[in-house]
């Protein structure tokens, strides 16, 4: 009973790595993605200077699933032999999968906002694309050292 606790605790880590992060991308996404269609109606040749703007705030969720993917291999529910963790190192797994959850969330949503002015900037100034660009990607260092923070203590977590 208690290592079907344990499994069911690391599993829930899993799901809100991905959860929490996917949510903060999408949000992330929706935000220059409104503002750059309100743009590309005025001009569709901006296309290509706004298109890296919208989908940067997307990578939160990719390092979401990648963090859920690393439990999901560490329990190996992909093979024949699933490892039943204790409920402490459940625990363990669930707790490792936090930052990434947390930057994910919150820093993508804050990506979409930067973003979302660096689509404003390319309205006008098309050739000041990149300035927007390099803003938004001092957000994406957050989301990536959660990442890394989950995979560490991931890491640590033995089975």
């Amino acid at each position: 009973m208690e290592q079907e606790i344990g499994l069911a605790i690391a599993i829930a880590g899993a799901a809100l790595a991905a959860l929490m992060a996917g949510i903060g991308s999408a949000m992330g996404i929706a935000l220059p993605g409104q503002a750059a269609a309100g743009v590309l109606r005025e001009d569709p040749e901006k296309f290509g200077s706004l298109f890296l703007l919208v989908v940067l705030p997307g990578t939160q969720g990719f390092y979401g699933f990648i963090a859920a993917f690393l439990v999901i291999i560490k329990l190996g529910l992909l093979g024949a032999s699933v490892k039943s963790p204790g409920i402490g190192q459940g625990l363990q797994i669930f707790l490792s999968c936090l930052p990434i959850a947390l930057t994910g969330l919150v820093s993508a949503i804050h990506q979409g906002k930067v973003c979302t002015a660096g689509v404003h900037l390319v309205a006008r100034h098309q050739e000041q694309v990149m300035k927007g660009v390099i803003y938004a990607a001092m957000v994406e260092t957050y989301a990536v050292l959660g990442l890394l923070t989950s995979f560490f203590l991931l890491n640590g977590v033995k089975l």
